[in-house]
């Protein structure tokens, strides 16, 4: 992420400051969803990933808000002073630090006892981000060293990777510690919960048996896409990602990286650019026409929009399963 999207700390300080007291000019009628209601769980999640494990575990026994609208790049996203005023609001907050500096920075200032950060509930790894190097590298995420951090906390995520959610056995970890964090918070619907995280987990394991069986006989394992963020999808099913100009899907690669990208496509019979639906497509068609290559999307799952090939984290991920296995040459 570039460092021109941050939030500087004083200023959001200043923002949460001055939505508390708009907030509290307000009456309950116009008060945001994310406060209770209801007598449901208020649980505000900061982008689609978190929201979904929300509303798939917590059904019926709590109202949602996410942070992050539809059609909203994530790593994008400024709180407005009463986005983060309302913070304090929820009953649960659950985030995955790293991606959203800004979201980091208002929950540390929240004062919400009940916050969950998904990247404590499973292993967070290194995969090379730096455009052409290899995976193994393991050079350091823009994500990992943003403003809102302890030095501590830099160090423990300094070079890895955020993007969990796109396996899907590390995103069903995540899914078992958001349920554990939902009962706790809400005790009286623990049966729910866990009946609830069990399904999904459930569905998670046939995902992955879907990926594993789909892309165990393919043509060329590597694939080439603007946005690094498959690295563990990629370590997962045994594929080798090349991220066109490493986490900022919109950058310019270089002349360097486009000859490499070539080199690399002729050799591994690369038939296939991936491009993202939050992003332009631009580079993704620069690349595809200097080798001679077609477009497809290979969605990350940072949001859902009407652009999205499915309604839900489910369906978007069979996608883009699909979309692999085409461009991949499975049998």
């Amino acid at each position: 992420m570039n460092a021109r999207r941050l939030i500087p700390t004083a200023t959001l300080a200043g923002a949460v400051t001055l939505g508390l007291v708009a907030l509290s000019a307000c009456s309950s009628s116009d008060a945001a969803t994310g406060t209770k209601s209801g007598g449901k769980l208020a649980v505000t999640a900061s982008f689609y990933p978190m929201q979904f494990l929300a509303e798939r575990i917590g059904g019926d026994h709590v109202s949602v808000t996410t942070l992050t609208k539809p059609g909203v790049e994530p790593h994008d996203l400024e709180l407005t002073p009463r986005q983060a005023a309302q913070l304090g609001e929820a009953d649960v907050l659950l985030y995955l630090k790293g991606i959203q500096p800004a979201v980091d920075e208002a929950i540390t200032q929240s004062g919400v006892k009940n916050t969950v950060d998904a990247t404590s509930l499973t292993t967070l790894e290194k995969h090379g981000t730096e455009v052409g190097h290899s995976h193994e590298e393991g050079h350091g995420d823009e994500h990992a060293t943003e403003e809102g951090h302890s030095a501590g906390e830099e160090d423990a995520l300094a070079g890895k990777d955020p993007h969990i959610w796109l396996d899907p056995v590390k995103y069903a970890e995540v899914a078992k510690g958001v349920g554990a964090s939902l009962e706790k918070a809400d005790p009286d619907n623990s049966a729910a919960y866990r009946k609830n995280t069990d399904a999904l987990v459930k569905e998670l394991g046939g995902l992955d048996t879907a990926f594993r069986q789909g892309l165990a006989d393919t043509t060329t394992k590597t694939f080439i896409t603007t946005h690094s963020a498959f690295g563990y999808l990629a370590e997962r099913y045994g594929l080798t990602q090349e991220g066109i100009a490493g986490l900022d899907p919109e950058s310019e690669p270089s002349p360097a990286r486009m000859k490499e990208l070539k080199t690399i496509a002729e050799h591994d019979k690369v038939g296939t650019v991936f491009f993202e639906t939050l992003a332009s497509d631009k580079t993704a068609k620069t690349v595809a026409a200097d080798s001679g290559l077609k477009t497809d999307v290979l969605d990350p799952l940072e949001g859902i929009t009407d652009k999205s090939k499915g309604d839900d984290y489910i369906e978007v991920m069979n996608a883009n399963l699909t979309a692999l296995r085409t461009a991949l040459g499975a049998k």
